[in-house]
């Protein structure tokens, strides 16, 4: 690549649930867009992140885990994922070294076999395997699909993730720079303080309440006297139970919640924050049309 040819394009990260999209995308854009939890399907919307350096702009799309779905919620987000094949010029298909194939990758092998897109194989999580396991793994994937590369990665480490980048730039068309060069989101902020209360009710939260939960973030201020962000949320659940343990006992889990939020939104927005957290019951929200309209769970074509 000329020093005068600049690239840009866009590059989905498709994959299993928690196989390690979102520590990716964080990874190589240095800062997080995307929330990061040990439990599957955390990521909900195409999570648009832009990494610019001198060669080009890359734009991840980060896309929800590719999963058999249970609900209405679920059909969308596998939809989702599967739109995001057809609309863009790189896809990283990635899997877990620790896990081996399974039926789940299976799957995704076929959706890839239906489009034109080049693709990448990226096996994540090396550090956790020894590096003898790889080639055989690497092989039952080559078996299955004539992937573009293979790439072996640690995305938590960054292990190999520049000869990634590397790649994926070679890969690109020469293109314009869509975003100004300090934007690493397309996002609005408060789409990302929504996903900053989600994560932390994700990390203290256990069994059935992760995927029962929506953030919608009612408002959002500045202070005219002070600098002061007031911000106004609502965390939604599908059952009164569920309600019970996220507010906890004398409201001690939602305050912990809202401490772990505050202290992330105040390091990202670069000023204090006044959080002000509501937890309401909207039952069996996940399978009403309406409700996942309501908290951002739409086709934006």
């Amino acid at each position: 690549m000329s020093k005068d040819t600049y690239k840009s394009g866009f590059v989905a990260l498709i994959g299993r649930p928690n196989v390690g999209k979102s520590t990716l995308m964080n990874y190589v854009i240095g800062q997080k867009v995307a929330i990061m939890s040990d439990k599957p399907q955390t990521t909900r919307n195409q999570i648009r992140g832009v990494y610019t350096g001198e060669q080009g702009q890359v734009i991840f799309l980060d896309t929800p885990g590719i999963h058999k779905p249970h609900s209405k919620l679920g059909e969308w987000l596998v939809k989702t994922a599967q739109d995001a094949l057809e609309e863009v010029d790189l896809v990283l298909f990635l899997i877990d070294a620790e896990e081996g194939i399974g039926p789940g990758d299976r799957f995704i092998i076929q959706q890839l076999k239906k489009i034109q897109t080049p693709v990448f194989l990226v096996v994540n999580k090396i550090d956790q395997v020894h590096p003898d396991a790889l080639l055989p793994l690497i092989d039952q994937y080559r078996a299955l699909y004539s992937f573009k590369e293979v790439v072996p990665i640690s995305a938590l480490q960054g292990n190999n993730t520049s000869t990634l980048l590397q790649l994926i730039l070679n890969e690109l068309p020469e293109g314009p720079q869509y975003y100004p060069a300090d934007q690493v989101t397309d996002h609005p902020e408060y789409f990302i303080v929504g996903e900053l209360i989600r994560e932390k009710v994700l990390q203290l939260t256990r069994e059935e309440i992760p995927h029962s939960v929506a953030v919608v973030v009612e408002e959002m201020k500045k202070r005219e006297d002070r600098d002061l962000i007031d911000i106004r949320a609502t965390i939604f659940t599908e059952r009164t139970s569920q309600k019970g343990i996220l507010i906890g006992k004398k409201g001690a889990l939602l305050k912990e919640v809202g401490q772990r939020a505050r202290e992330e939104m105040e390091r990202l927005l670069g000023s204090k924050i006044f959080l002000d957290l509501w937890v309401k019951v909207k039952k069996d929200w996940r399978n009403e049309a309406m409700m996942l309209k309501q908290f951002g769970y739409r086709d934006e074509k």
